[in-house]
């Protein structure tokens, strides 16, 4: 596959501003992802299957909570090391990067941050190792964009020990094979709060989600509660209210960024050396007007979004980084990618829609990143939001 013969795409020699850790990371990742995921991924993909064998692997090369401290089994790497973490698992696939970005940003993120002592010391080791993965809900059937409504909600069991949880989360990525989830549900004031739920709990299921067109090789599912009797000693103490998933979500979008990224430069790369061998006409499709403005375009927005995904992270290791920042550049590097795997399916022609190439399984996957965790005018609505002040959520 030609993923197997990827270059590196650095227009504006983005590499003289990362440090030799940084790239040595990024090399890392790569070879593993060479060997061990790109000669398999497609085959996946095509059977709607799970690669659950290389969930522990993630957890051995430090791709599960890369930024979490060492003491509870992360990588204690800066946020750029993340960032090009999840851009190479996302140059293979995007379903590949979803199940460590859930893992490392939407799990492992809010146990450290919100989470007790206790908590922090029994699950983040194992989630860090592989040993157990995570999920996280927040998405209802009836609640996407408007999470504040949600209906799943927790009450005091009476025994002084636990509570009730009812309720039902969807589109939950690593809900399937997940140990523990991290479910956002309100208390009985009616106040948003974060419980870990545990898989053997009576009363908890997680259904698959079959016939899925996008992220085939990832696992999605949904988390049921019926009247699960969790110990009080699982919620998150804290934090309350929307800040909590919300600032789960700004960690796990400030990924997404750079993994679409990833999924960018593969398809550039794919079509430019297609371009290259393709003879039509007595001389290479690359030789032609169109093409090379079709690969101009897709460098061109490559390279600027190397550079926001670049600012953005050295913004975020210096804490000044803010969500609308980092919706902008999760809103703008995957509609890039989308737009270059439609561009660049179109050079490859037939051939594009084939496993053959990556092509059209980026392009496929694409569709569910541009939607979830904040969709492409969600973004947008909050950019807007922070440039002129005024709310168009009310």
């Amino acid at each position: 596959m030609y993923t197997d013969k990827f270059e590196y795409h650095d227009y504006y020699l983005m590499d003289e501003l990362l440090t030799d850790e940084h790239k040595l990371i990024r090399d890392s990742v790569r070879q593993w992802v060479k060997k061990e995921v790109s000669p398999i991924i497609e085959d996946y993909a095509q059977r709607a299957e799970f690669p659950q064998h290389l969930v522990k692997q993630l957890g051995e090369i430090g791709c599960f909570g890369p930024t979490i401290p060492t003491e509870y089994g992360g990588g204690g790497l800066d946020q750029i090391s993340y960032g090009l973490m999840m851009m190479e698992l996302e140059r293979c696939d995007s379903g590949l990067r979803s199940t460590a970005s859930v893992q490392g940003s939407l799990v492992m993120y809010p146990i450290y941050t919100y989470g007790s002592e206790e908590q922090r010391k029994k699950y983040l080791p194992k989630l860090a190792s592989g040993e157990w993965l995570g999920c996280f809900g927040l998405t209802e059937p009836s609640h996407g964009s408007d999470p504040g409504s949600m209906i799943t909600n927790f009450k005091d069991a009476g025994d002084g020990k636990h509570v009730i949880l009812n309720g039902a989360k969807m589109w939950i990525s690593n809900a399937p094979f997940a140990q523990v989830a991290v479910v956002w549900a309100k208390n009985e004031a009616g106040k948003i709060q974060g419980i870990i739920v545990e898989r053997g709990m009576e009363g908890f299921t997680t259904p698959t989600t079959h016939g899925k067109w996008s992220l085939r090789a990832s696992a999605t599912g949904e988390l049921v509660f019926d009247n699960v009797k969790v110990p009080k000693e699982n919620i998150l103490p804290n934090v309350q209210g929307l800040k909590g998933p919300l600032g789960c979500l700004s960690s796990a979008r400030y990924g997404i960024a750079w993994g679409a990224l990833g999924a960018g430069l593969d398809c550039y790369d794919t079509a430019l050396r297609y371009s290259k061998e393709r003879i039509q006409f007595g001389k290479p499709i690359g030789q032609f007007q169109l093409t090379q403005k079709k690969l101009a375009e897709m460098i061109t927005e490559i390279t600027k979004a190397q550079l926001l995904t670049w600012r953005l992270g050295v913004l975020k290791n210096e804490g000044r980084a803010t969500p609308a920042q980092i919706s902008m550049a999760k809103r703008n590097n995957v509609n890039m990618a989308i737009q270059i795997a439609r561009e660049g399916r179109q050079i490859l022609g037939g051939m594009g829609i084939t496993g053959e190439y990556s092509m059209m399984r980026h392009s496929m996957n694409l569709e569910s990143v541009i939607t979830y965790e904040g969709t492409h005018d969600i973004h947008l609505l909050i950019t807007g939001q922070d440039v002129t002040g005024l709310n168009a959520f009310k």
